[in-house]
Formats: structure tokens, C-alpha cells, sequence
């Protein structure tokens, strides 16, 4: 059994962008992201892992231009892998793309300081090959390159004629149309001509697994989220590879896939009904109760409020229960439409629609308008709950 720790995407000194989280805690956040990578080495290289060799499947980084102690610590996370053993291979993405020349993988990879395989040719090609138990292992990928990586010609994947385990690598899109140039559209027919054992793929942020030929592609996912538009998966993807036949490298191989849970900071969206709310401190109450301390949390207020919730005041209550908040206010007074079918109900609620609206036109101040408001939110708060 061969065995390949396979990560993409992980996206290190990414920090949230929302400017009400105060700088003490976007800089936790941040730390225990970037911290994922090196739970990661720890596991590979601790030897009852059996790990034999590490893909780094692009986007490493969140930016082409990381910090120099975001690099330090990359590159000595790095330096513990090639220590134990383990052929680590790294392929830029979009997110920290070789093409500038600023950019991280040209500084360190000009000079030889990047540890281990640093892909950094422009087209396919056979980048490394090693063996693991006898047998030979071909690596196959490209670093995409503004102006010299060939779109157009990415119709043939290269393919030595050699028994052994062939993995090709590319920070791609698989079969999505209307993909940019950077996103390296990847098309499954022309990829299973290349009859690869195994596709390790980053981009997309959801685990994915597409049978191609007789080989397995595979996206591992997002480990540890990036907003709630990008949750993580919470777990690394190991590929494992069987030999077919007599036990020799001849007969192709048999591909399965292993899942390790990592430990990252839960993402918890909370939709709260105000509707059935007395008051501001039952909501706040509400949010405490349905989620655990320190959790990163998006709280969408729903229903027709009975009363006033202001999203700064809710945020500070809420402060020091988690670790980072956002609020949605998506309650509402209903729109015009609503209440004029409200109106027209021949009921309680109704009559008790018509008359408000019909003082709220009559209104002769702003204030007056604002308690009549308050008074129509009120009282059909006061209905749902009934």
C-alpha cells in the first residue's frame, strides 16, 4: 500500500474582512487557520501514518505576496517533511500564482530554497519521479502562467510509458464551462487519455471525487472555512494505492481514499424569530442558548419584530460569547404589498391593519409616524405569537 496525504486549498493568512471584528480576534482566527498546516505535517510524519510522499495541490497561500513569517513557518513546516522522509510536492494556484514576479514561488523557487518539488514549468510535463516500496512513482503537472501557459493546447497530457503509479496535479477547474484562463479549465476526456491512477485536483473548495478512465480525480476540500460562503470540509484526504494483480506496479492500482477529522473552529449559522420575542434580551438570551462559547456565528433575525433590535446593540451584547459575529437583520414590517393583503382580511387582524394604516396617513409629525409603526409591528408580532 502506497500512501499519498493529498491538501489543497489552504489558503494560509487568510483573515476575515469584516471591519466589526475587533483585531485581537481576526488575529485568532487567523493564527488557528494557518495552524491547520502544521496539524497536517505533524500527522504525515508521524510514522504509524505510513505517509509516503505530500501534494500540495495549489493555493497554498492566500495571497502570491504572503507575509515573510507566514513563509518562515511554510518553509519549516517544509524542512520537517523532507527531515522524515517525505517527498512533499507544492503546485502554485490562483490565489498565489507564479506569474508575478513578486511572486513567493519565484523568490524561493529562483534560488533552490523551497523544500522538496516546487512545480514550476509552465506546460505538462513529467516533473519528478521516485519510487516507494520498488515502485516507480511519476508525478505530472504544470504551474499556471499569465502569457505562457497554452490554454489552447492543453489537449495533451503526458504520460511516460513506464510501469508505476502515475499522478498527475493541477490547480483547476474540471469540466466547467465559461472558466477563465487563471481557473485552468481541465477536461475529463482529454485527462483520461492520459490514463493517470490518480488526479490530485485543488480549486474547488468542495470534496469532490469523478471517475476518469480507470483513474480517480479528486479535490479534497477546504479544511478550514473562509466566511460562511466557504465552509470547510473539517477533514485531509489520504489516497491510497494497492497494487492490482501479483503485487507488481504492471497491473495498475487500486484506488481508495481515507479521511482524517481535523479539529477547526465551528462555523454555526442561527436563524432567530423575533416574531415570539418579548423583548431585546430574549433574543440575545435565544443566542446564547443555541450555540456554544466561542463559536464563529451569522445571526439572521427573522419575523415581524414587536419591537426595535439594533444590530450594534445585539452585536455588543453578544461580544463576548463568541468569537466573531455577524448579524442579518431580515426582519421586516412586511412589505406594501403584504399589508395591504393583510388589510383586506375580513378578521381581527385585519380591522386592526386598516385602522393603523389609515392613522399612519393621517399622521401629522415624524414622531407620530414612528410611534404608529411601532405600534402596527407590535401588535402583529403580538398575532403571530397568538
Amino acid at each position: 500500500m502506497i500512501r499519498c496525504l493529498h491538501l489543497a486549498d489552504l489558503h494560509l493568512g487568510w483573515v476575515p474582512d469584516n471591519q466589526n471584528f475587533s483585531s485581537d480576534k481576526v488575529s485568532i482566527r487567523r493564527k488557528e487557520r494557518d495552524s491547520v498546516f502544521e496539524t497536517a505535517v505533524n500527522w504525515a510524519i508521524d510514522p504509524k501514518n505510513k505517509i509516503d510522499f505530500l501534494i500540495i495541490a495549489g493555493d497554498l497561500f492566500e495571497t502570491h505576496t504572503p507575509k515573510p513569517t507566514l513563509v518562515e513557518y511554510v518553509l519549516s513546516q517544509l524542512r520537517q517533511l523532507e527531515n522524515a522522509g517525505i517527498r512533499t510536492i507544492t503546485v502554485p494556484g490562483n490565489h498565489d500564482e507564479i506569474t508575478y514576479h513578486n511572486s513567493v514561488y519565484r523568490e524561493y523557487g529562483s534560488e533552490g530554497k523551497w523544500p522538496g518539488i516546487l512545480v514550476q514549468n509552465s506546460m505538462p510535463d513529467l516533473v519528478d519521479c521516485f519510487s516507494v516500496n520498488g515502485i516507480p512513482v511519476f508525478i505530472y503537472s504544470l504551474a499556471y502562467t499569465g502569457g505562457l501557459t497554452k490554454i489552447n493546447e492543453l489537449t495533451n497530457f503526458p504520460r511516460k510509458e513506464s510501469p508505476g503509479l502515475h499522478i498527475g496535479i493541477f490547480h483547476g477547474s474540471l469540466d466547467w464551462e465559461g472558466v477563465s484562463d487563471r481557473s485552468l479549465p481541465l477536461k475529463s476526456e482529454l485527462l483520461q487519455n492520459a490514463r493517470y491512477d490518480y488526479i490530485a485536483l485543488g480549486h474547488i473548495h468542495k470534496h469532490m471525487e469523478v471517475k476518469i478512465g480507470s483513474g480517480l480525480a479528486v479535490y479534497p476540500g477546504l479544511i478550514d472555512s473562509k466566511g460562511f460562503n466557504d465552509i470547510g470540509c473539517g477533514y485531509m484526504t489520504v489516497a491510497q494505492f494497492q497494487p492490482r494483480g501479483n503485487g507488481k506496479s504492471s497491473g495498475g492500482f487500486k484506488v481508495s481514499l481515507e479521511f482524517i477529522d481535523i479539529s477547526v473552529r465551528d462555523y454555526i449559522t442561527l436563524e432567530v424569530d423575533i416574531s415570539a420575542k418579548g423583548n431585546f434580551e430574549e433574543v440575545v438570551s435565544e443566542c446564547k442558548m443555541r450555540t456554544k462559547p466561542g463559536s464563529v456565528a451569522k445571526v439572521i433575525l427573522k419575523g415581524v419584530p414587536g419591537f426595535k433590535v439594533e444590530k450594534d446593540r445585539l452585536e455588543a451584547f453578544l461580544e463576548d460569547h463568541f468569537l466573531l459575529l455577524e448579524i442579518e437583520d431580515e426582519s421586516t414590517l412586511l412589505g406594501s404589498d403584504d399589508i395591504m393583503k393583510l388589510s383586506e382580511e375580513s378578521t381581527i387582524r385585519g380591522c386592526f391593519v386598516r385602522r393603523l394604516l389609515d392613522r399612519l396617513e393621517k399622521a401629522n409629525s415624524h414622531r407620530e409616524k414612528e410611534v404608529l409603526e411601532l405600534a402596527l409591528r407590535k401588535g402583529l408580532a403580538a398575532f403571530e405569537r397568538w
